[in-house]
Parts: C-alpha cells; sequence; structure tokens
C-alpha cells in the first residue's frame, strides 16, 4: 500500500505532461548490489515490476530522467564503457514496453571528492535543465532510495518519493516500489 497523505495525493492528481520524474538507478529501478557496484551487464537485474511501473509512469509526465552516482567508476570497478552497456541494456528492454527515458545523467567521482555532479548536489538537475530548458524543478518529483537522492531533490526544489521499506520524515512521500507508485498513478 502506497503511504500517502492528502497533500502527496493532490500532488499525484496534478501531474500533466508539465511535470518531470526524476529517478535514481540502482535501488529504484534494477537490484541493487549491497556493498558493492552495478559493474557489468550480467550484474543488472531490474527489480520485479519496474519496467511495467516505468510504462505506466512514462504515460503521466512529459519528461523522465534517470540521475545516477557511479562512484565504482572512478574508483576503477568498472569503466565508462561497462556503464553503457548497462544503460543501452536497460534502454532497450524499457522501449519494449513503450517507455522512453528522455537522458541519463551519471556522477564517475569519488565521493570524497565531492563533485557538483555527485547527490546530493544538484549538478545532473542543472543539466537536465540546460539540456531540457522546460524542466520546472517546482513541477518535478525525484524518487530514490537513499537519503543523497531526497536531499537532492530537496536542493533542486523538488518534491521527493522515498523507496523503502522504512519511512523517512523529509521526503514527501515513502513507497515500497516503483510498482506501488505507478499503481496509485494509474488509478487516478
Amino acid at each position: 500500500m502506497v503511504k500517502v497523505n492528502s497533500a502527496l495525493k493532490n500532488l499525484l492528481s496534478s501531474i500533466t505532461k508539465e511535470w518531470t520524474l526524476f529517478l535514481d538507478r540502482d535501488g529504484v529501478i534494477n537490484q541493487k548490489l549491497e556493498n558493492d557496484y552495478v559493474k557489468t551487464l550480467e550484474e543488472f537485474n531490474f527489480l520485479p515490476g519496474s519496467k511495467k511501473a516505468l510504462a505506466v509512469l512514462f504515460k503521466k509526465f512529459g519528461r523522465t530522467i534517470i540521475v545516477t552516482n557511479q562512484q565504482g567508476i572512478g574508483k576503477g570497478l568498472m569503466t565508462e564503457d561497462d556503464l553503457s552497456q548497462i544503460h543501452n541494456h536497460m534502454l532497450s528492454e524499457l522501449q519494449k514496453t513503450g517507455t522512453a527515458i528522455d537522458k541519463i545523467y551519471f556522477c564517475p567521482h569519488l565521493a570524497k571528492d565531492n563533485p557538483e555532479c555527485r547527490k546530493p548536489n544538484i549538478g545532473m538537475a542543472l543539466q537536465a535543465k540546460k539540456d531540457f530548458p522546460e524542466i520546472d524543478f517546482s513541477k518535478s518529483i525525484m524518487v530514490g532510495d537513499s537519503i543523497s537522492d531526497i536531499k537532492f531533490g530537496q536542493n533542486a526544489g523538488m518534491q521527493t518519493i522515498f523507496v523503502s521499506d522504512k519511512d523517512y520524515k523529509e521526503a514527501t512521500a515513502t513507497i515500497v516500489s516503483l510498482s506501488e507508485l505507478s499503481n496509485y498513478l494509474d488509478t487516478i
């Protein structure tokens, strides 16, 4: 069951094609590897129901953007080519469901360097706004499974949805999966 308050219900019912959906990748779209990184195509597995959920969400939002920290590149555990293979596969599979992701932004740098592109900093949001000037952060929702995802959304002025089985009161709402969110949106 989606844990939504009345403010979120109103927010979700007001979503039009003017809205942008920002999504984290690991733990939201695909299975997160605990204490590791998805470094190869073989390690990339969609979460149950996430492809179908994204197809529903894609129809509701004007833009769908993925923003993902990928410090495995900075650590030398994978290359940008490895990441590109993973993303190309993901996009191909999503296209089969009628979902088109407008763009994927990633930050390959180490957390300790605190680069502007690394969430919770908003460099990836600013790049998306530069590439798609019609994006209005006040009409955007960030969906992520980490506190840095939620802070990223808040820092950019977005609504935020935390994907977890534990509530995070700083987020606008908490859901267990993208499927939960799409099921709710599909009924509006």
